[in-house]
């Protein structure tokens, strides 16, 4: 994905969050100098920022997510039942664009539809070894009523509801009608060991250095800071 390619795209997703009415918070502005000359662990340690992704195949606009992580805690203090155990992203699905189907080991995490069109969720439940499970049936809360689906059901949430996904459940989804704005709250996030993709795919996007970043994705820090 070319850099140039990932800054418009970072340009737009501002404009649509903000149509919302969510603002985003300070740090997200940052230029790559500013990241550099300050150097905030608390940012880079917890992997906040801008995260846009193809999962390295390089057809976003049909394989893709853009995600910004708010706020996220430590590993260290989920082990031990103590301290910031939650985090926060704010993303956005584009109209037919898939988000790969996938599990968390860890993570449980409420998908909230923020606004825009239907997020749809293709839903399936583990097997004994963790993986897809192709018969069994899916329960899930959604705003605290559970619901029923079939295996590889479709759960469609129009703007205001929500899903909790619990850890080991299979999960893709896209959007329906038009862009949605997506809300996530989890226990403590970690994109770099918590992400179990039922193809083999990677996570995050291979950049073509075309023009200078705007600003820094998440995957840009080992190498940038």
């Amino acid at each position: 994905m070319k850099r140039s390619r990932v800054n418009d795209i970072i340009r737009e997703g501002d404009a649509f969050i903000r149509s919302f009415g969510y603002i985003m918070p300070p740090f997200a502005y940052w230029s790559p100098k500013e990241m550099r000359s300050r150097r905030p662990d608390g940012i880079i340690d917890a992997r906040l920022g801008w995260d846009i992704t193809d999962y390295g195949q390089g057809k976003f606009d049909d394989l893709g997510l853009f995600l910004f992580t708010v706020r996220n805690g430590r590993s260290e203090d989920l082990n031990r039942g103590r301290g910031m155990l939650y985090a926060e992203k704010i993303m956005i699905t584009r109209k037919n664009q898939l988000s790969p189907m996938h599990r968390h080991v860890v993570k449980a995490e409420d998908i909230i539809n923020r606004g825009g069109g239907k997020l749809v969720l293709e839903l399936f439940m583990p097997d004994g070894e963790g993986k897809i499970d192709p018969k069994a049936e899916v329960e899930v809360p959604t705003d605290g009523v559970k619901r029923k689906l079939p295996a590889g059901g479709l759960l469609k949430l129009e703007p205001g509801e929500s899903v909790t996904l619990l850890p080991g459940v299979w999960h893709g989804f896209w959007a329906e009608g038009s862009d949605v704005l997506i809300g996530e709250v989890s226990t403590v996030n970690n994109d770099l060991t918590d992400n179990i993709f039922r193809d083999p795919i990677g996570r995050f996007s291979n950049i073509e250095e075309d023009e200078e970043p705007v600003h820094l994705l998440v995957s840009d820090y080992d190498r940038w800071l």
